[in-house]
């Protein structure tokens, strides 16, 4: 028994290895979600064999290299017919437009507006205005181009003083109004409208997304015509 699952460890050890070099020379944050899938299934498969007695040494030889072989031809399929690269891993996605946020594209994605937030966080962008190109890859992650303004040009080098930065808040995702948000900041509903209106808005259902800071006021995008 412990030689059994010593032996299909070693193996399963070896195929993982074999894969990670079927996918070529990539980060963890450049695996597609097609990349992940390959590698959970076979991991699902080494599983069930490990402690499966009935499961033969030769029989979890034959998966593995039955799913090498597979994962082998798709690759090769990707690689020489470029129509099938979009079917298959998936393709870029331009999230922010020359500042613009398209709404369209992020609901294409799945991707809510705080998870979006989340992510320009994670890159030291606390506030959609900073972005003038943002890209969702096809593994997932996010590449942003900031704008000119927000470009790494110190106050010091330009002897001015600094516009004052302030963390925002989202007070509108998706035409509607975040109650938690606005009681953070210690403002109210009315408040916001009143905000809104003297934008020239009225209806809160045609604002897709609004954040709101100390430094810059309110700040619109995705907004409806």
């Amino acid at each position: 028994m412990a030689t059994s699952i010593t032996v299909k460890i070693i193996i399963g050890l070896l195929a993982l290895l074999l894969v990670v070099r079927l996918l070529g020379k990539k980060e963890l944050a450049q695996i597609t979600p097609l990349d992940f899938v390959y590698l959970l299934i076979l991991g699902g498969l080494l599983e069930d064999a490990v402690y499966d007695d009935m499961v033969s040494i030769w029989q979890v030889l034959y998966t593995i290299g039955l799913w090498a072989i597979l994962i082998y031809i798709v690759e090769l399929i990707v690689r020489r017919f470029d129509k099938t690269r979009t079917l298959i891993k998936g393709k870029p996605s331009v999230i922010i437009n020359d500042g613009e946020l398209d709404t369209k594209v992020l609901k294409e994605n799945k991707l809510e507006s705080e998870q979006l937030r989340t992510m320009l966080r994670q890159q030291g962008i606390f506030s959609i205005k900073e972005v003038k190109y943002g890209i969702l890859e096809s593994s997932g992650q996010l590449s942003v181009m900031r704008n000119e303004q927000t470009s790494a040009v110190t106050a010091e080098m330009l002897s001015i003083t600094p516009h004052e930065e302030a963390l925002s808040h989202l007070l509108v995702d998706e035409g509607r109004i975040q109650k938690q948000a606005l009681k953070f900041i210690n403002k109210d509903e009315q408040w916001l409208l009143s905000l809104l209106a003297e934008k020239g808005y009225q209806d809160i259902n045609k604002i897709y997304y609004a954040e709101w800071s100390e430094a810059d006021g309110l700040i619109l995008r995705g907004v409806k015509k």
